[in-house]
């Protein structure tokens, strides 16, 4: 906590470099649906440092409440109240966005809800809309460092659903949602942000 308000050390770390990204790739008017707001510290930066975009973010339920105390004291015009959204509902009920973001949030899912959250993702962003995906990742197998094989230790520890994921099986399945990879941006602290373009009309997709 920090005055009084959930707080994450590494959402500190990361915004700035985030940031950089985003300001690169995104317009005027965007609609970004941010899933898996946690403790809402980046919803309130980007939404600052980017008052020309919507930012909606949003949580399962059970962590909306938290998401939302940040956002709510900080009472910005461009950053409404969390809502609840669980990647593994069939339907996502949410505008289309032109652009959705997640940090930190595949190597937490199942591999099940990763599937899903594509899925999802397949069905409500708009026609040409960017996915912006940032966190820890394996290529053909292997991890980018030490510190990412001991982290993915310690996250099947944790939970055994859990675990970085391979860039490669994430790849097939955003290219079945109808996602054509941008850019793979390497990222301090030993992540990736991943790029994405919705390229096939919206519709819904099965693996």
């Amino acid at each position: 906590m920090q005055n009084g308000l959930p707080y994450s050390q590494a959402s500190e770390n990361n915004k700035t470099f985030i940031l950089d990204v985003l300001r690169k790739h995104l317009g005027d008017q965007e609609r970004v649906l941010e899933i898996g707001g946690g403790t809402g510290q980046h919803a309130v930066y980007f939404a600052q440092c980017l008052p020309y975009v919507h930012w909606q973010s949003t949580d399962i339920p059970a962590n909306v409440g938290v998401l939302n105390q940040r956002i709510l004291t900080n009472n910005l015009p461009n950053l409404p109240a969390a809502i609840a959204l669980d990647v593994n509902q069939r339907q996502w009920h949410c505008d289309s966005p032109s652009a959705a973001f997640t940090a930190n949030s595949l190597h937490i899912m199942s591999e099940g809800s990763v599937r899903s959250f594509f899925t999802g993702i397949g069905t409500v962003l708009t026609a040409g809309g960017l996915l912006f995906i940032y966190g820890p990742f394996k290529y053909n197998g292997c991890f980018t460092t030490e510190s990412n094989a001991r982290f993915n230790l310690w996250l099947k520890g944790w939970d055994p659903v859990s675990g970085i994921r391979d860039f490669e099986t994430i790849a097939a399945w955003a290219k079945v949602a109808g996602l054509s990879l941008l850019e793979d941006y390497k990222l301090p602290a030993n992540n990736q942000m991943l790029v994405w373009r919705m390229s096939a009309p919206k519709s819904v997709k099965s693996a």
